[in-house]
């Protein structure tokens, strides 16, 4: 749950107050008077929060005796398993195991060709969950799920890749099947986009928000949606394939087959084949040229910025989200991509016509910088583990962050 409060929003400053009480109650069992004075919640607010709490399996409540009264023990009920988490891309693997209070225990990243060949990568990921069990101190037996993420569409129906993923030797592949016949547990398989979606709106940016569009920038250009609160997914697996909207029908072939895609103007891969060098050139290369003040470096970044901004504005358009979040190393380059972005959505999305001119603001990775109440206009920009990200919203008559 969510420490801290999105300003208007009461839901979010509902989760905030659960999120003290259970912080509280980690400490051990607590009567409501005592978690009212460890909060500094009233004692009907506590009454409430410790209701529905109880009604959702989270705390087991009991009838004791304080100072001589009748009064009611709380404590948190411990889940029964922990969750573990396989994230394959294109060339590295990271596993981690996570109690069932969503703790992450244990974590671990290692380079890997992951794309020449799904069975030996599966192999790979499935030694690499094991080495992070035991980091924990955990066997399989204490585990009660895994999750496995992907670059790319993956059919509900039959657990495959999709056509469009970027690692083409994985289509037609299920990743889950396959993990979960070697670790024996059960094993379910999501597009990596979704799941930052969901991470996002459940405790990130997006917290207390129902219309969320996420955007990833990593070896593909995908999107999570997130509509009245619920993801989406389309009738096939790969709603949110951003990267393939066309946007210049004369442009460059994409791997899909089609022209001027998106991916093609902005996803990092191609960014990095435009830098003139002599030799191999990485993001972050490009990333570090662009702030040094290479030109070809920093023009490269400014027209995938604005390639991004078009693109967003159909979407904008389209789906009319409250809060956009553009994820991936290539957003460090801060506003030498944000602000070439914002003008393209600014002026091709209706929803964003008329904002105020942006305003960049810097934050602790972790912390929420929406402390001041009414509209604004700015541009934020967090630094996650995996890279970073930053979110454009849309508050009155500006975008704030």
């Amino acid at each position: 749950m969510p420490t801290d409060a999105t300003p208007g929003s009461q839901a979010a400053l509902r989760a905030a107050n659960r999120q003290r009480v259970v912080d509280a109650l980690d400490e051990g069992t607590l009567t409501q008077a005592q978690i009212a004075r460890t909060t500094g919640l009233s004692a009907a607010t506590v009454s409430n929060i410790v209701r529905d709490l109880r009604a959702n399996g989270t705390v087991a409540v009991r009838l004791t005796s304080a100072n001589g009264r009748r009064a009611r023990a709380v404590s948190l009920v411990r889940p029964a398993g922990a969750v573990g988490a396989v994230t394959f891309e294109v060339d590295c693997i990271e596993a981690a195991v996570a109690d069932g209070r969503e703790r992450v225990l244990a974590r671990e990243r290692i380079p890997y060709d992951v794309a020449a060949d799904p069975l030996r990568g599966v192999r790979r990921g499935a030694w690499l969950l094991e080495t992070v069990l035991n980091a924990a101190r955990l066997d399989r037996a204490s585990v009660a799920r895994v999750v496995a993420s992907v670059p790319g569409p993956v059919d509900l129906a039959t657990g495959e890749v999709g056509a469009t993923s970027c690692m083409p030797r994985w289509v037609g592949f299920a990743p889950g099947a396959a993990l979960g016949d070697r670790i024996r547990l059960p094993v379910s398989v999501e597009n990596d986009a979704n799941l930052c979606a969901l991470a996002e709106h459940r405790m990130g940016e997006a917290r207390g928000l129902d219309h969320v569009l996420y955007v990833r920038l990593t070896h593909g250009v995908g999107a999570g949606l997130i509509v009245a609160g619920q993801l989406v997914r389309g009738a096939g697996g790969s709603a949110g394939e951003f990267g393939h909207i066309s946007l210049d029908e004369r442009g460059q072939v994409c791997r899909c087959g089609n022209r001027g895609c998106l991916e093609t103007l902005a996803g990092p891969p191609s960014l990095v084949s435009m830098v003139p060098s002599g030799g191999p050139v990485t993001v972050a290369d490009l990333i570090a040229g662009a702030h040094a003040g290479d030109p070809g470096s920093r023009r490269i970044v400014a027209e995938a910025g604005a390639a991004l901004g078009r693109g967003l504005a159909i979407m904008a358009t389209v789906l009319n989200p409250q809060l956009v979040v553009v994820g991936g190393d290539i957003v460090a380059t801060d506003a030498l991509l944000l602000d070439p972005l914002r003008r393209s959505l600014e002026l091709g999305g209706v929803e964003y016509r008329g904002a105020g001119s942006p305003r960049r603001r810097r934050e602790r990775p972790g912390r929420s910088t929406t402390g001041s109440a009414g509209p604004r206009s700015g541009v934020h920009r967090r630094g996650l583990r995996s890279g970073h990200s930053c979110s454009l919203a849309r508050s009155g008559s500006g975008l704030r962050s």
